[in-house]
């Protein structure tokens, strides 16, 4: 029998310690052709998404599949997203929470274009929100445990 991977329960665990404690989750994903999202918010081949549940409806976060609606620019779109390519879970507020080994594109698939390439977006609004910044006084990855 092949291991189960821990990722997709890590993933839940920090999303569900995020809405308990009142923070906001972002999800930062690795954009290649399996993954369904407004491809004019993607920036340097990744997305960063919120997914608290004011962000997002008919939240789904299977094993092999992160899946919801969200609006985007006002527009509301089907985001899908596979748990393979998601390089970090984090509570925007703070920081805190935990990175992955990042993804390896199979051998002839490449990124998006770049060129159609603008910022990371905040679901819940209506517009794109700047790149979400860590806190100051250590970062991000000061925070964030890296999973093999």
């Amino acid at each position: 029998m092949s291991e189960v991977s821990t990722k997709p329960y890590l993933i839940r665990a920090i999303h569900e310690w995020c809405v308990d404690q009142g923070l906001t989750p972002y999800l930062a994903v690795a954009v290649d052709r399996r993954t369904l999202v407004p491809r004019n918010f993607v920036q340097d081949g990744q997305i960063v998404l919120n997914i608290s549940p004011d962000a997002t409806q008919s939240l789904v976060m299977g094993n092999e599949m992160i899946a919801f609606q969200a609006r985007f620019g006002g527009v509301a779109q089907n985001i899908s997203v596979p748990v393979d390519n998601v390089s970090a879970i984090y509570a925007r507020e703070n920081g805190h929470g935990m990175a992955f080994e990042p993804v390896s594109l199979a051998d002839g698939e490449s990124s998006i274009d770049e060129d159609a390439a603008e910022a990371p977006v905040d679901v819940a609004g209506t517009s794109p929100e700047p790149s979400p910044e860590p806190p100051k006084g250590g970062g991000l990855r000061a925070h964030l445990k890296l999973v093999k």
